[in-house]
């Protein structure tokens, strides 16, 4: 599972970037929150599935 979070104030475009843990996204979130005033984010949550192909 991979956790990002987006700032979405016009202009802005900063990001978390991908982390394992949840916790990381947030606190990212709160950090840009106390530097810039912005406090609006998309969170993504992104997961990986591996196949096999039986032979």
């Amino acid at each position: 599972m991979a956790y990002e979070a987006f700032c979405v104030t016009v202009g802005c475009g900063a990001e978390s970037g991908a982390h394992d843990e949840q916790e990381a996204a947030q606190d990212w979130a709160l950090r840009h929150t106390g530097r810039t005033g912005h406090d609006l984010f998309r969170r993504v949550f992104t997961d990986h599935a591996k196949v096999t192909r039986a032979e």
